[in-house]
């Protein structure tokens, strides 16, 4: 597994050369999100071993199984930790993913995955989660939330925005990585979600698939015209 610092309190972690989870240094250890898919848990407690600090909360963008994959085989190395998911995150790794009223009634895409472990707190929007504030970011899949640290403007996106193979919106096809868009819920929804995201002015931008972008606004800001012009028919994917 690959580990990349970014800035003081970020490290990214890699595996295979295209799946992302995230080490967020606090005060009393390191948060944890997202657990990569199965098979993941023995790099990011080495990660965590080697940069010296405990991890002392775990959390996830959503409930697809390149995400959660290894939720399990880390909490039950970590007794005692904070399991930090979004309420409906939790409910989806249950196997429980009715929609909501008035939710669009698209098809769920993607490798959603069931998992034991238990949240020890629930999260909403506008939550904080050690120095992150936690925000609303639907449209990938619906359980989707995504982190910003307001000590430096990172924003942790999830499969918001990827990366890997040029930044897209999720929904929009990046044909040499085309598997975000192919596993994307609700195109309109991930469009809106960018554009609130996009509003944080972020100085670095950390995604699910992909390399770290400082200073994102502009690769952003051309996403999201892709994306508005794909959810208008006016263009062809890039």
């Amino acid at each position: 597994m690959k580990i990349t610092r970014f800035g003081e309190n970020l490290w990214q972690l890699t595996r295979m050369g295209m799946f992302n989870c995230y080490l967020v240094c606090e005060a009393d250890g390191l948060t944890l999100i997202d657990t990569g898919m199965s098979g993941s848990g023995k790099g990011i407690l080495q990660a965590a071993q080697g940069i010296g600090w405990p991890i002392t909360r775990v959390t996830l963008t959503h409930a697809h199984g390149d995400h959660a994959g290894s939720l399990d085989e880390v909490s039950t190395q970590l007794p005692g930790v904070e399991v930090a998911l979004a309420a409906r995150t939790a409910v989806f790794l249950q196997g429980q993913r009715a929609f909501e009223p008035g939710e669009p009634q698209a098809k769920l895409r993607g490798s959603f995955v069931n998992r034991s472990t238990q949240a020890t707190r629930t999260l909403q929007a506008g939550d904080r989660l050690g120095s992150l504030w936690v925000v609303a970011a639907p449209g990938h899949t619906p359980d989707q939330i995504a982190f910003y640290d307001e000590r430096d403007g990172t924003l942790i996106a999830g499969d918001v925005f990827q990366t890997q193979g040029g930044t897209a919106v999720a929904g929009v096809v990046r044909w040499s990585f085309p598997f975000p868009a192919m596993a994307t819920w609700h195109l309109p929804t991930a469009l809106e979600t960018a554009v609130a995201l996009r509003a944080l002015n972020s100085t670095r931008l950390a995604v699910g698939h992909g390399r770290v972008l400082e200073d994102p606004l502009p690769a952003m800001i051309a996403a999201i015209r892709l994306a508005e012009a794909k959810v208008n028919g006016q263009a062809q994917v890039a």
